[in-house]
């Protein structure tokens, strides 16, 4: 009884930290439970026993005592024997967690501010590939003082992954007292991303050809641009600075002029460095000579070299075949086609009678059509050549011969010089274009010839058989247009022009178009997969001398490069303009003619979603 008026003296203002606020009906059960717990632990643990308790402590004989020890103690101080006991480190766990959670904290922190320093330092650091989709420019060069020839090269001279435009123009400057003009040509190279002059570098003479390569062999690559004059000048310039790394003597040319562009041929005098060949043409026309250069240093490589050839028309070559034994032979002549192995050239110029290894490779083809008293000279054609193209051979190593003569068309095989077809034809001047319009993988041949006054008929040809696939007559009062490729991802080509303005042509009229301005000059392209279509894609004033096509690796786009000289009166000195066009960009926004009706229909929108897909690579035919 005193304990429970003990319990009942103790409820009013009681909480437990575990039970949170006070219920009094709930205090008493629970009070009740604990004395009946604790009485039954005692019991079970043997009581009170001799006078002590069951921790062994001997209890107070008096009876404040006897009420204080009747009164038990709280059950969270109390653990029986057997029961586990809560942890008395619990501030400590707790201040340890705290520690773990700011530690991660602290860690997740600081590996997302040095992962976002790290991004930004590639950011800045590691210059981005620039984007040329757009890139389309015009160049104004200035007064063009004469020259009649227009040459035009692309190379990548800065190491910024766009080939750059490198050409060759004579100018009018003042460079005498009497203030009369003094022509000077300069050779200048314009950056492939805006049109901005890289660097100029003057020359003595005209240019009639540049070409940039790289002549180490090895892993080590430097390009370097060729120059040929139109009289005694070839130097090699460091494509990048614009300095010139050597020039020829022209002593060694006194009894003649270049009379056509440099050769490159393989590493003759084992320094490392592909060297050169050169041809001269005297006064008279039988005397040509071959002189060999060292591509290092610029120095002859022996004496010159003279042959005596009786032929009627243009120059052709000196060009370089190699067969696909690895003979190599050197082509030329008059209007005819001749051939000389090199190692009959390089034995006469070192006045000695053995060659390196790589020369003595003979190929039987050729050698059996030597002439009846054994001469160095081989025959290879001779019926008015005009032109002479190389062109890579399907499935093989080696390359075929495409001559254009005043007749026609014929292809040889490059193997054994046997004719493969021969195609007659009126009126072709100008050279023949290499890309892919069949599905046979084989190369076939974009041609333009003159189809009446005024007019030129655009024709395709099968490179395996050698028929007309495809033609179109175009208005186009311009002596010579310059006709190129571009190479696609699926293997197919596509093929620019230039002509006048084409009116579209009604479906129910079998009508030529006509031009609408004899001075506007338009670019046409033709794809393979649309014959009945052509796309405008830009338009010039003036005269296209030279194109050129480069890709864009990076982008898988191509760009088209154009040499204009514009109008001027007559006596007066013409301006020269360069431009780049994207041609992926162009083709999006280029104006469709429709050169005959097809069924079904071409619509604008099936031919747009055709032309986004479109991606560009570089020549596989290139030689």
């Amino acid at each position: 009884m005193a304990t429970v008026l003990s319990r009942a003296l103790k409820l009013p203002g009681k909480k437990s930290p575990d039970l949170g606020e006070y219920d009094p009906l709930t205090q008493a059960d629970s009070d009740e439970s604990e004395d009946d717990l604790v009485l039954n632990l005692q019991q079970k643990n043997g009581g009170v026993k001799n006078g002590k308790s069951a921790l062994g402590e001997v209890p107070e004989p008096d009876s404040d005592a006897e009420a204080a020890g009747a009164a038990k103690p709280h059950l969270s101080e109390v653990v029986p024997e057997g029961y586990p006991s809560e942890p008395l480190g619990g501030l400590e766990q707790k201040a340890t967690s705290s520690l773990v959670s700011y530690v991660r904290t602290s860690v997740f922190l600081l590996t997302l501010v040095i992962s976002m320093v790290l991004v930004l330092l590639c950011a800045f650091l590691i210059p981005c590939p620039p984007r040329d989709l757009h890139s389309t420019w015009s160049r104004r060069l200035g007064s063009q003082g004469g020259g009649d020839l227009s040459p035009l090269e692309l190379a990548d001279v800065n190491g910024d992954g766009l080939r750059d435009v490198l050409l060759s123009f004579v100018t009018s400057r003042n460079g005498t007292e009497g203030g009369d003009s003094q022509p000077t040509a300069d050779l200048v190279c314009l950056s492939g991303m805006n049109g901005s002059t890289l660097w100029s570098s003057p020359l003595p003479e005209e240019a009639q050809d540049v070409t940039c390569l790289d002549l180490m062999l090895g892993s080590v690559t430097e390009t370097v641009c060729l120059v040929t004059g139109t009289r005694k000048m070839l130097r090699a310039f460091n494509a990048t600075s614009g300095k010139a790394i050597w020039s020829l003597n022209p002593n060694y040319l006194s009894n003649g002029t270049l009379a056509a562009p440099v050769v490159v041929l393989p590493d003759l005098d084992e320094d490392g460095v592909r060297d050169l060949v050169v041809l001269a043409i005297g006064e008279m026309q039988p005397d040509l000579c071959f002189l060999l250069v060292s591509g290092r240093t610029g120095s002859p490589v022996g004496r010159p070299v003279k042959y005596n050839i009786v032929g009627v028309g243009n120059l052709i070559g000196p060009q370089v075949y190699i067969t696909a034994s690895g003979a190599v032979y050197i082509l030329f002549g008059f209007g005819n086609i001749q051939a000389v192995a090199l190692r009959d050239i390089f034995v006469q110029a070192q006045n000695r009678d053995s060659s390196p290894p790589s020369l003595q490779i003979e190929e039987p083809g050729w050698e059996k059509r030597r002439s009846v008293n054994l001469s160095e000279l081989i025959d290879v054609y001779s019926d008015g050549v005009e032109l002479l193209q190389m062109v890579k051979a399907p499935d093989s190593n080696c390359s075929n011969l495409l001559i254009t003569t005043r007749q026609g068309l014929v292809l040889l095989r490059g193997q054994d010089l046997t004719p493969h077809w021969k195609l007659s034809l009126q009126g072709l001047r100008s050279q023949p274009a290499p890309g892919y319009f069949t599905d046979d993988q084989t190369l076939d041949f974009f041609l333009q010839i003159q189809d009446g006054v005024g007019m030129k008929k655009m024709m395709l040809v099968d490179g395996a058989s050698g028929s007309v696939t495809w033609s179109y007559s175009v208005p186009c009062h311009m002596k010579e247009t310059p006709t190129t490729s571009a190479v696609t991802s699926d293997r197919k080509s596509v093929f620019l022009f230039w002509a006048e303005t084409l009116s579209v042509a009604s479906p129910s009229s079998d009508a030529i178009p006509r031009a609408e301005s004899p001075d506007l000059y338009h670019l046409y392209l033709l794809h393979p997969a649309f014959p009945s279509i052509l796309l405008d894609l830009a338009n010039a004033t003036g005269i296209v001398t030279a194109s050129e096509v480069g890709i864009n690796d990076i982008w898988k786009d191509a760009f088209y490069v154009t040499r204009t000289t514009g109008p001027s009166p007559e006596g007066h000195s013409t301006s020269l303009v360069v431009s780049k066009l994207s041609l992926r960009w162009a083709l999006m926004e280029g104006q469709m003619v429709q050169l005959k009706e097809t069924t079904p229909k071409i619509g604008r929108g099936e031919l747009r979603r055709f032309l986004s897909r479109i991606k560009f690579v570089d020549s596989p035919y290139q030689i």
